[in-house]
């Protein structure tokens, strides 16, 4: 077993095997700095003992927390604590800067993939002219050729409850002239007063 020395580093000491600091004083600053953020890394690990699993995935059994330490430099590698919550804490020999950037990498993904449409309202009458019937149509256009939703609303007030196939025939009518540009995402239903339907951007388009 090589003989352990003290380094004095930034006020703290560490004890450090002096074959690894002797040899390769180049690779210990690295594993001292490389902890970028919350994760528990080589010499922020602090549990007496700890289950290693290897680079490759294998497991190397249960080590004190020094004898694990020792196994990653071995590697040239980080001992990284995946769980430590566990009984005794999992500590994975990896690359932590390969870590940490595929991280980042998968998180920048994760928020591009989140990416949310934006739904915008538009509200027809049963009974709705004609001018007014085109102008909300180029308006619905617009909205999704720039890739936004739409959810077009349409209310029944008093007699027209009885005369509900005049609305539907409207907004029939109204999706029929943007099924070049879109495509039904929500069928038209009928909840209380109030027929809707939603419309979103054909793919490729």
């Amino acid at each position: 077993m090589p003989q352990k020395t003290f380094l004095m580093t930034d006020e703290r000491a560490h004890d450090v095997p002096a074959f690894i600091y002797g040899r390769c004083p180049i690779i210990y600053d690295k594993f001292k700095k490389n902890n970028v953020n919350d994760d528990i890394v080589n010499e922020n690990i602090h549990f007496k003992e700890v289950l290693v699993i290897g680079p490759n995935g294998e497991q190397l059994g249960t080590m004190m927390r020094r004898e694990a330490l020792e196994k990653a430099y071995e590697y040239n590698l980080d001992l990284m604590c995946v769980a430590p919550q566990a009984h005794p804490p999992v500590c994975k020999i990896v690359d932590y800067g390969k870590y940490h950037f595929e991280e980042q990498k998968r998180a920048r993904e994760a928020k591009k993939n989140q990416h949310t449409t934006e739904m915008k309202p538009l509200r027809l009458s049963p009974v709705i002219d004609e001018h007014d019937f085109d102008t909300k149509n180029k308006q619905a256009r617009n909205w999704l050729e720039g890739g936004m939703k739409v959810k077009v609303d349409m209310r029944f007030r008093g007699r027209m409850m009885t005369r509900q196939e005049v609305g539907k025939a409207v907004m029939r009518k109204f999706v029929e002239q943007l099924e070049d540009v879109a495509s039904v995402e929500k069928s038209p239903s009928l909840e209380g007063n109030i027929m809707s339907v939603v419309i979103s951007p054909k793919k490729g388009k």
